[in-house]
């Protein structure tokens, strides 16, 4: 498995405590920045690495900010974007399962990094269930498409 990773000023307080935990789990991971806590804007960040999701570069994508909301409005707007923001563990779980989200936003000002960890194992530990979500999902594609 392969990540992007992302923050900007904002959630820069949990990038450490995630990256340390691609580590341990010998995932690959790619930092897209920042790499300070020098206000940034967030769409700056989140563009490229939905982009670099949305074209099979990386399989997952992991987006941080305050509260996680910008950078998936952001996210959500590249063709194959399916982002969600999480702050609770039954959402991590269920946003995988259900879902099948490729970017998880999470927000340094919302959760704690011993929490954003969990959430992002959580997330990236659950495969998606398939059967009647992947109708869903493919309804989600066919208004994608649409517009």
């Amino acid at each position: 498995m392969k990540v992007a990773i992302g923050t900007d000023h904002g959630g820069i307080c949990l990038k450490s405590a995630i990256i340390d935990y691609l580590k341990s789990k010998g995932i690959e991971f790619c930092d897209f920045g920042t790499f300070s806590t020098d206000s940034v804007d967030y769409p700056d960040i989140a563009y490229p690495v939905a982009k670099a999701v949305a074209e099979g570069k990386f399989d997952k994508g992991i987006l941080l900010c305050g509260t996680g909301i910008g950078m998936s409005i952001t996210a959500n707007k590249v063709k194959g974007i399916r982002a969600a923001v999480l702050s609770d563990e039954f959402s991590a779980q269920a946003t995988a399962e259900h879902n099948d989200t490729n970017v998880l936003a999470l927000g340094g000002r919302v959760v704690s990094p011993e929490k954003a960890v969990k959430l992002v194992d959580i997330w990236l530990s659950t495969p998606f269930a398939g059967g009647r979500h992947q109708q869903r999902i493919d309804k989600i594609k066919a208004i994608e498409e649409s517009n």
